[in-house]
C-alpha cells in the first residue's frame, strides 16, 4: 500500500520521534508529531545510583532504549563506566545503543523483541547477579522468569513514563478528517493519547472513526 501523501500520526516521545519521521518521509508520508509520552527519570534516583556506583552484577539486562538514555546520564552525572559490562539487550536498537552510549558488551538479544522473548533467551546460572533497570509500570514477566531460573535479580526503576505535551492540534484534524492513521509504539502511548485528546473534549473513540490505528506489538 503506497503511503504517498498520507497524513500518519508519530505518538512517540519527542526525542525519539525523528526516525519513524524520517521512515515515514521516506515512503512519501507527511508525519504530524503529537508526542504522547516523555520519559523521565524516577523522583528518586538513590538506589539506580547505588546500583550503578557499586556495579556488583553479572549481567545487565537492558529492555528499552529508554533505559538505555537514562543510565547514561546518571552513569555522566555519577562519573562512573559500565564499559565491557556484559548485557542483555530486548531488540538490536536497544543493543546498539547500549553498545553507543554505555560501552556495554551485548550478549543475548532475542529473535522477537519483546520482554516475554528475552526472558526466553536469557539462560542464567543459578545465584548469578542480575541487575534489572526498568520502567516504573514494567510487566513482571522477565523478572519473575530470572528468579524461576535462580538468579539474584536487583530490579530498580530507571525511568518514568509521563504523558507528553507539543506537536500538532489533533482534535481539529481528527474532524476535518485530515489524518490518516495513528501509530502507537507502547502500550502507554495509547492511554496518554486518549488522555490528551480527553484534555482537549474529544472523544478518542468517536474520534478515531474511520481512522487506521497501527500498533508496534502485541502489548
Amino acid at each position: 500500500m503506497s503511503l504517498a501523501g498520507k497524513r500518519i500520526v508519530n505518538t512517540r516521545a519527542a526525542h525519539q520521534a525523528a526516525e519513524f519521521d524520517h521512515l515515514l518521509r521516506a515512503q512519501s508520508a507527511i508525519p504530524l508529531a503529537y508526542p504522547c509520552i516523555a520519559i523521565v527519570p524516577p523522583e528518586n534516583t538513590a538506589e539506580l545510583d547505588a546500583a550503578l556506583q557499586r556495579r556488583d552484577f553479572d549481567l545487565l539486562v537492558l529492555t528499552s532504549a529508554n533505559t538505555v538514555m537514562i543510565l547514561a546520564e546518571r552513569a555522566r552525572a555519577l562519573g562512573v563506566s559500565l564499559n565491557n559490562v556484559r548485557a542483555a539487550a530486548v531488540g538490536t536498537s536497544t543493543a546498539q545503543a547500549a553498545r553507543d552510549q554505555l560501552g556495554v558488551n551485548v550478549e543475548v538479544i532475542p529473535g522477537t523483541y519483546t520482554a516475554d522473548a528475552l526472558a526466553d533467551a536469557l539462560a542464567v546460572a543459578p545465584g548469578a547477579r542480575v541487575l534489572l533497570p526498568q520502567s516504573e509500570i514494567a510487566r513482571p514477566v522477565l523478572l519473575n522468569t530470572l528468579i524461576a531460573n535462580g538468579a539474584d535479580v536487583k530490579a530498580v526503576t530507571a525511568y518514568r513514563t509521563v504523558c507528553g505535551s507539543g506537536g500538532v492540534q489533533l482534535a481539529p484534524l481528527l474532524q476535518a478528517e485530515q489524518v490518516d492513521a495513528v501509530t502507537f509504539t507502547s502500550s502507554s502511548t495509547v492511554r496518554c493519547f486518549v488522555e490528551r485528546l480527553r484534555n482537549e473534549s474529544t472523544d478518542a473513540r468517536t474520534a478515531l472513526n474511520g481512522i487506521k490505528v497501527a500498533c508496534i506489538g502485541p502489548q
